[in-house]
């Protein structure tokens, strides 16, 4: 058993047992590669990833590549999920000479922590070449490798994004409307081609653009995608719950991962266009997610967890997979052609999926306590890992989920879901009270809080104020808001991923864009709304002012990339023109 033995991350944990000589991030890791001069090798990953498993089995566990790894690196494992700072910033790093990016994560740094090679997934027999030929380069000439890493790392700071402040004005909405009708999928739903991912921050900003403008075409661009991901295989049609992404154009065939981040956005997604239709399935999608969160993703006190694997018994999807012959035995002949009928379950195996087929299915009666039996199955069949991490911004994000969801659908259920899980972030991360760590697990609260995790976090309390009008919650968002302003903030506008008062990496990222879900920066601009419309302040309307302008300029650039703010920005709007969105 190797150092991670004493982590508390389910990911580290899992390679406790490599042959490798693993460091968890730290200044121990660091010291041994200056004083031994021997390159860090960095890989960065998290539980519910289906590659990190593979490259976990074929490399990680490998003699040989432990030897390699031992004798002439100092191998550094990092959870991105507790350190997103760590990963954004050689995320960068890969990007940038690789063009794209993707998990598990591949580094080779300097004993300073500057890259120079960078990957993704490696198969052994790559894997091998490439420690050897990085060794035999280091040994040659270390000090042409290090200014080169060096001059990269500054490179990278001189990439940071740097917009002009623009207007967030309706100009800028109608064109990222029209960026979104350009990369709209007319037949399928969606933006683009396979993969496709749920951005429930994509279906926000055009159901708010819809409400502020008439725009037919916004409305049903919003509802097709929603309608093609709950006929899909994406939605999980027997336990809930969305999963990370649709590996092919269709929604028809998912990476079977799901994370508490993605069920948030989609299900407040889901509420949101049935509140403007009243349409019965946007609401049964809705619940469907929240209750599958309190069964599945809720601890004994409402804690919120981070995710569950993609994989099961060595398996990708193997949970979630059944051949009609295995159904029809639980059920019975004539149940079980039913079922599999209802769902297009072929006669070799398949997974339930509406595609094509007529959403009423979903309605109550028989096909629902088919899916019951099934799910009780399920249940029993196999273990699926669930990573048991509560991370401050993505609980806060599926507390004003759950707010949203109980006033939508006057459902007090899920109010008091989310009272729950933000005492239980307040009673067991806020040990620096009134502020959070950034994630808990297993009777320990760690790490430096994200710009996310306070962003979320004053969100939730602002949902909160909003649905229960105590004081509390109010206080607990304007104390998380005014530490953004203090620790985080640019004089010129946005805030940094971490705090200036945290440890400080080769980077210092300020980034206006979304990622998988709207980003701290522009969740922080909607906490500012918000804050201006419970308080009347003058101060939260100034800070909204100069960070809607500063995101507006990246908006006008890269909307796609930008929901997040071009919803707070309809909704700003809305409020002015007095029309509810």
């Amino acid at each position: 058993m190797n150092r991670l033995q004493y982590e508390k991350s389910p990911y580290l944990r899992m390679h406790a047992d490599n042959p490798i000589d693993w460091y968890p991030w730290g200044p121990e890791a660091f010291e041994k590669a200056r004083r031994e001069n021997k390159p860090l090798f960095l890989s960065v990953g998290y539980s519910s990833c289906h590659w990190c498993h593979v490259i976990a089995a074929e490399s990680f566990s490998d003699p040989g590549v432990a030897g390699l790894l031992n004798s002439r690196f100092v191998p550094v494992k990092v959870d991105k999920e507790e350190r997103p700072d760590v990963d954004t910033v050689y995320m960068q790093a890969l990007q940038a000479l690789e063009g794209s990016g993707g998990w598990p994560m591949t580094i080779i740094a300097t004993p300073e922590g500057h890259p120079f090679y960078a990957a993704t997934y490696l198969p052994k027999a790559e894997m091998i070449r490439v420690l050897n030929l990085a060794w035999e380069q280091w040994q040659k000439d270390t000090l042409s490798i290090t200014a080169a890493a060096e001059r990269f790392t500054r490179t990278l700071r001189d990439l940071s994004y740097t917009f002009a402040p623009a207007s967030a004005d309706l100009s800028l909405l109608k064109g990222a409307f029209h960026a979104f009708s350009e990369a709209y999928d007319s037949q399928y739903g969606g933006f683009g081609d396979a993969p496709k991912f749920p951005s429930g921050q994509n279906i926000l900003f055009l159901l708010a653009y819809y409400g502020l403008t008439g725009q037919a075409d916004a409305l049903e661009m919003a509802l097709s995608t929603l309608d093609h991901m709950y006929r899909g295989g994406i939605f999980d049609h027997v336990g809930g719950g969305i999963c990370r992404y649709a590996t092919d154009r269709r929604w028809l065939i998912p990476h079977f991962e799901k994370t508490l981040y993605d069920n948030a956005v989609t299900a407040a997604a889901f509420a949101e266009a049935y509140r403007m239709t009243g349409r019965g399935h946007y609401r049964a999608a809705a619940e469907g997610i929240a209750a599958y969160i309190r069964r599945e993703m809720t601890g004994p006190e409402g804690e919120l967890y981070a995710a569950q694997d993609a994989d099961a018994n060595g398996r990708e999807g193997a949970y979630y997979l059944f051949t009609q012959q295995e159904l029809c035995g639980l059920l019975g002949q004539a149940d079980g052609e039913l079922f599999c009928r209802s769902y297009g379950i072929a006669v070799g195996g398949g997974l339930p999926n509406l595609l094509g087929k007529d959403l009423r299915l979903h309605a109550k009666g028989a096909l629902e306590r088919l899916r019951e039996a099934v799910y009780r199955y399920r249940v029993g069949r196999m273990p699926l890992l669930r990573d048991e991490k509560v991370i401050t911004g993505w609980n806060g994000m599926m507390i004003a989920a759950f707010v949203r969801l109980s006033r939508i659908l006057e459902e007090p259920e899920w109010l008091t879901a989310a009272v729950d899980a933000f005492a239980f972030l307040r009673k067991n991360l806020c040990q620096s009270f009134p502020l959070p760590r950034r994630r808990w697990i297993d009777g320990e609260a760690r790490y430096a809080p994200m710009l996310e995790d306070l962003a979320y976090y004053a969100l939730a309390a602002c949902a909160l104020f909003g649905a229960t009008e105590q004081a509390d919650y109010l206080e607990a968002a304007i104390a998380a808001a005014d530490a953004i302003v203090s620790d985080y903030a640019a004089p010129e506008g946005g805030c940094y991923l971490y705090g200036e008062s945290a440890e400080q990496l080769i980077l210092r990222p300020r980034e206006p864009f979304d990622n998988a879900y709207p980003g701290g920066n522009s969740v922080f601009c909607l906490v500012l709304l918000l804050l201006h419309r419970h308080t009347k302040e003058d101060r939260w309307r100034d800070l909204y002012e100069k960070q809607i302008q500063w995101l507006a300029g990246a908006a006008a650039r890269y909307p796609m990339a930008c929901a997040g703010t071009l919803y707070t920005a309809a909704l700003a709007l809305a409020e002015q023109e007095r029309i509810s969105p």
